[in-house]
């Protein structure tokens, strides 16, 4: 069995940039492994005229080689786009826009592997190693599910990318009815439903919440299908994403040094505090919705609408008989400051509640360090083994902060990954961005393997490979 440098489980974002880099690396052979059909990224929520929130620069390859022929500038010119997108003169690219680069970029790599649904990683002994009467050499042999049969590599060293899943609060989980509840990751492929139901209510905040409801707010009050819209956050307002530059210096490399040292309780605290810093809505968003509710109210006519602030969902049920017959759901809201609860009725529900992540049931026992609440010890540098062999990409939010979803520092990621794995530094690493101090100087720092739980500590090598067929990687 061929022996990879590295392989990667995942190709989201983050995954496709560190296989972009590898790619011209002489010293890195490298496969990376998806159990989807081809690349997509948020295809529900791929709404006309929508942007990213970060600048063209953050695209997979810029920030770590701005020479490199995998740039979202490299797109625009191969595709005959560079001149418009330079008269259009925004730095933020259309959402519909990056998901086509990304795909331009997946299209070219040879080293991604599609259709590939991991069920097992383990150690095995390396043969380099045992052959020559040595031990304590292993790889890593990974177990793969195709249309084909199933697959086995190894490898050297591990990247996992394997994302998030949609999430939805435990007061939606179990709601069954006749009427569309959808997660805002279905949210393009179940818009006529929703908007044909008559009623539909937003749960949740942030960016998504917000695209959600000013695409649904054109069809609000109009005459022929119009439809009732409410839009519930239990955040107490509903908060812009921050964009002072003295605050973006948050997203460097000291302040995830700084980050990073801190307890794992206080960092769990601020990354509740910091939501506003990377889940905030845009604020020209903000504006062009509050623009529209004006525009429709100027007409003379009251909008169907409702904003409701510092409310939360805590229960629902569907009534099958509902207002007129048909069938609705009831949803008890709850007020925060006030205290008080009242139930509120509606046809359709859009959950935008987020994504979680989780340790991939795949991995054997003992082949990472964990946290006492089960989630990735990671070290500064990404790992999460002891001998820095197996690393994450966006996996580290609850230990590296608001760089860990940025996808402007992905780059910077994966070129200290990539710098763990061949031993030298393919692209440089910056030490340094910000003008300002995050902590005292001269501080002691605390790191992360310290807060590691005993039991979760890596385990002997395996001798033999284990048959550990649970979830896949996305």
């Amino acid at each position: 069995m061929k022996t990879y440098d590295l392989l990667g489980i995942g190709v989201g974002p983050f995954g496709l940039g560190l296989a972009a880099l590898a790619d011209p690396l002489d010293d890195v052979d490298a496969v990376f492994l998806d159990q989807r059909d081809g690349f997509s990224w948020h295809a529900g929520m791929l709404i006309e005229g929508t942007t990213l929130q970060v600048p063209f620069l953050a695209d997979l390859v810029t920030m770590a080689d701005p020479t490199s022929r995998y740039s979202f500038l490299a797109w625009l010119k191969a595709t005959g786009r560079l001149y418009q997108f330079y008269i259009r003169e925004s730095f933020y690219p259309l959402r519909a826009e990056y998901d086509q680069y990304c795909r331009w970029v997946a299209e070219q790599l040879p080293t991604l592997r599609w259709g590939r649904r991991v069920t097992g990683v383990v150690r095995v002994p390396d043969p380099a190693v045992t052959s020559t009467g040595g031990d304590g050499g292993y790889l890593f042999e990974v177990t793969a599910e195709t249309s084909q049969g199933v697959e086995k590599y190894c490898a050297k060293h591990l990247v996992l990318g394997t994302g998030t899943q949609p999430r939805l609060p435990a007061a939606l989980n179990e709601l069954g009815g006749a009427g569309p509840v959808v997660h805002t990751s279905e949210y393009l492929p179940n818009r006529a439903e929703l908007a044909a139901s008559g009623s539909v209510t937003v749960v949740g905040s942030g960016q998504s919440a917000a695209e959600v409801y000013r695409d649904l707010l054109d069809g609000c009050g109009t005459g022929p299908g119009e439809h009732q819209l409410t839009w519930v956050t239990r955040s107490p307002r509903f908060f812009p994403m921050e964009y002072t530059k003295l605050t973006l210096e948050m997203t460097s490399p000291e302040y995830t040094d700084h980050y990073v040292s801190l307890p794992i309780e206080q960092r769990d605290v601020l990354g509740r505090e910091q939501r506003n810093l990377y889940k905030g809505i845009s604020g020209d968003l903000i504006d062009d919705i509050y623009d529209t509710l004006y525009r429709k109210s100027a007409l003379g006519a009251e909008v169907p609408t409702t904003l409701l602030s510092d409310t939360e969902v805590i229960a629902s049920r569907y009534d099958a008989a509902g207002a007129g017959g048909a069938g609705e759901y009831v949803l008890t809201l709850r007020h925060a400051q006030l205290g008080t609860t009242a139930e509120h009725r509606t046809r359709a529900v859009v959950a935008a509640t987020g994504y979680a992540g989780a340790v991939p049931g795949f991995l054997a026992p003992g082949l990472v360090n964990l946290d006492g609440r089960g989630r990735y010890a990671v070290t500064r540098d990404y790992a999460v083994d002891a001998d820095r062999r197996i690393h994450v990409a966006g996996g580290e939010e609850h230990t590296h902060g608001v760089t860990a979803p940025d996808l402007g520092f992905g780059a910077w990621r994966n070129s200290v990954i990539l710098a763990g794995v061949t031993g030298r530094e393919p692209y440089p690493v910056e030490r340094r961005i910000a003008f300002q101090q995050f902590g005292l100087p001269g501080s002691s720092r605390v790191e992360p393997e310290s807060q590691i739980e005993p039991e979760s500590r890596v385990e002997p090598v395996a001798t033999s490979p284990q048959d550990n067929k649970m979830e896949a990687a996305r």
